[in-house]
């Protein structure tokens, strides 16, 4: 598949504020960069970093073509000298990243961006845009998948989804947030995500009746049969009619029904219905499958009541999110380089939640030696390591006297160098490999993080001398110093 240059998908104040780097000598300036979000969507308790992959690629292929630049120079706003430069454009600075999958909370920088400022401030669209889609499809996969409590769930949203890259990029993120499989057959091409179907309802209504519809359908796929049974009516016509198939068709030819699929009605009451009717007809296998418009709380609410549901199809509401749509990434500056000295930057606001921590960062997740669980992170300054051989004080960066002493631990750094100048120094993993990271990650959780509503808060504090930077940075601020 031939790459589309999205070097030209960025917001117009990008290309003026390079120009204006460019023709004010600041071209060569070294920045740095966080892509980090503030809230968890849902309320949750944790988000999952996703979307890497295509960062890798997008770096790897920026450069501006000539119609680009011609494009450009038409706006009759950016100096010749600056266009000039665009036609050798490529990025050269250094980008450290979390790895796909990874756990993720507010105001930890899931990507830290180091290079002249042009190339910095260019990327900043593409980057956003690509964590954030990905990163809240992962995070919504995930909640489903373990509202399902072990079932198996399909990710269905492809036609729903907003638009061509949503349905593939988004069916690749419900994979790493742990679904078992997709209707996207491009993201099965692309990825190694597996696709699956069986019919639509106009399949049935094709047919002079039902029974006709699964009869062929079984003669045509008699090893991997799935049939949808509530065209007309569940209890009435479509079981009955799906069991006289089987009778008909795959018992004669040795073959046993894979499932039913529900797709209206009160699939709770319904399922259970069903599963007496099959089990009775001889087919304790045959699987139900649920879809119709669910989510996290649906499956959950299903569940408890007894539902005989052994997959869910999970379309509009896991590919679009519906019920928190934005990530909300943010790309903020963090320090800039004068005379190879690292300056940290801050960005205040009356919003206590948008003021920045400033600094070229480090992070760290704090693991208990005992059970494996994450205890907390740490956000250090780029040269602090965090000693695990002692006991290590933790406190909240705004409530300072919220403290808490961790023993027994191991710190691991979460932050892998993707590029440095310029060039990909990171091993990609395969999608199989990201999507168990990402499983491992999230088995590493307390329970009580992972819950739906009001989950325990994960601390992410800061170190004491990171801590101390920022509050001096703020006081100078304020005029206080």
């Amino acid at each position: 598949m031939e790459k589309l240059n999205y070097t030209m998908l960025c917001d117009f104040y990008e290309l003026t504020m390079g120009n204006g780097y460019f023709v004010s000598g600041m071209k060569d300036k070294i920045t740095y960069f966080d892509l980090f979000f503030r809230q968890i969507p849902d309320n949750g308790g944790f988000a999952i970093a996703c979307g890497l992959e295509q960062v890798i690629d997008y770096i790897e292929n920026l450069h501006f073509s000539q119609e680009d630049i011609e494009f450009l120079r038409s706006k009759n706003i950016f100096d010749e000298r600056f266009l000039k430069y665009l036609e050798d454009f490529h990025f050269t600075g250094d980008i450290y990243a979390v790895p796909e999958g990874t756990v993720v909370f507010p105001n930890e920088p899931i990507i830290t961006v180091r290079a002249p400022a042009i190339e910095a401030q260019l990327v900043e669209t593409y980057l956003l845009l690509i964590i954030n889609h990905q990163s809240l499809i992962a995070t919504k996969a995930n909640r489903i998948v373990r509202a399902a409590d072990g079932r198996a769930v399909s990710e269905f949203g492809s036609r729903r989804a907003h638009g061509a890259d949503a349905a593939i990029l988004g069916a690749r993120a419900a994979g790493i947030g742990g679904c078992a499989a997709t209707a996207c057959t491009i993201t099965d091409e692309l990825y190694g995500f597996p696709a699956t179907g069986t019919m639509a309802h106009s399949w049935i209504q094709m047919f002079d009746d039902e029974y006709t519809a699964f009869k062929t359908y079984c003669e045509c796929y008699p090893d991997s049969v799935t049939l949808l049974v509530d065209t007309y009516n569940v209890l009435k016509s479509g079981i009955p009619n799906a069991i006289k198939a089987f009778d008909n068709v795959l018992k004669l030819k040795g073959f046993r029904p894979k499932g039913i699929r529900i797709d209206s009605g009160d699939i709770t009451y319904l399922s259970k219905k069903a599963r007496k009717m099959l089990d009775d007809a001889g087919y304790p296998d045959c699987k139900i499958v649920a879809s119709n418009s669910l989510d996290e709380f649906l499956i959950r609410d299903m569940i408890f009541q007894g539902a005989k549901v052994d997959l869910f199809g999970v379309g509009e509401r896991l590919i679009t999110s519906k019920s928190h749509p934005v990530f909300g990434g943010v790309y903020k500056l963090a320090a800039v380089e004068e005379n190879g000295r690292i300056v940290p930057k801050i960005k205040v606001s009356e919003n206590v939640s948008k003021i920045t921590t400033p600094h070229f960062k480090k992070l760290y997740r704090l693991y208990d030696k005992d059970s494996g669980k994450a205890i907390a992170d740490q956000l250090c300054v780029y040269d602090e390591t965090v000693d695990d051989s002692r006991d290590l004080v933790i406190f909240d960066p705004t409530y300072t006297w919220k403290k808490k002493k961790i023993s027994n631990f191991n710190a691991v750094e979460l932050h892998k160098q993707i590029f440095k100048d310029g060039k990909l120094v990171y091993q990609k993993p395969s999608y199989a490999e990201i999507c168990q990271y990402c499983k491992d990650q999230v088995d590493t959780l307390w329970d009580e993080i992972k819950r739906f509503e009001n989950p325990h808060t994960y601390y992410v504090d800061l170190s004491h001398k990171l801590w101390s930077v920022k509050n001096q940075l703020l006081a100078e601020v304020q005029g206080v110093n």
